[in-house]
């Protein structure tokens, strides 16, 4: 069991952020996809989830992988925070749920992330989607520079 900072706006935030930057360099290589990472951290600072795009398969993102390690029932989850590198998916072409509405299918309450979907591939508003259901969505831009990085290859 990982344990880290509580999450928390500020110095926790960015220490998870920086987290699941460090998961996305992991991503097999993908001309047709980001290569993201997520932590799923209880409000105590315990991981309970993590994961990284294309992971288990080459349809997978990281949101979902890390959901997945997430007992649906785990009572931690209504406290707990998503942080993902990139903005969480509204439409995708791998499988039929984005992962904003895998977020929106849990009772996770906040969603932080660092840089937000280019529309490289499709035209994302799951920030939006999250917000206007009720989660505290957290956008972290000065952590951009490590996630525009990995995904360089998709940049030009």
């Amino acid at each position: 069991m990982t344990v880290g900072p509580p999450p928390a706006e500020g110095g926790a935030d960015a220490y998870w952020l920086r987290r699941a930057v460090d998961l996305s360099r992991n991503c097999p290589p993908s001309t047709t996809a980001f290569s993201v990472g997520a932590v799923v951290v209880a409000a105590d600072g315990t991981v309970l989830g993590q994961g990284y795009s294309r992971r288990d398969s080459p349809r997978d993102h990281a949101e979902e992988v890390a959901l997945r390690e997430v007992e649906a029932d785990d009572p931690r989850l209504g406290g707990a925070t998503l942080y993902s590198s990139l903005e969480p998916c509204s439409a995708r072409s791998s499988r039929p749920v984005p992962c904003a509405e895998l977020v929106l299918g849990t009772p996770v309450p906040r969603v932080v992330f660092a840089w937000r979907e280019p529309e490289l591939f499709v035209d994302c508003d799951g920030a939006e989607r999250l917000r206007r259901a009720g989660r505290d969505v957290v956008e972290r831009p000065d952590l951009v520079g490590g996630v525009r990085e990995v995904n360089a290859h998709l940049l030009g």
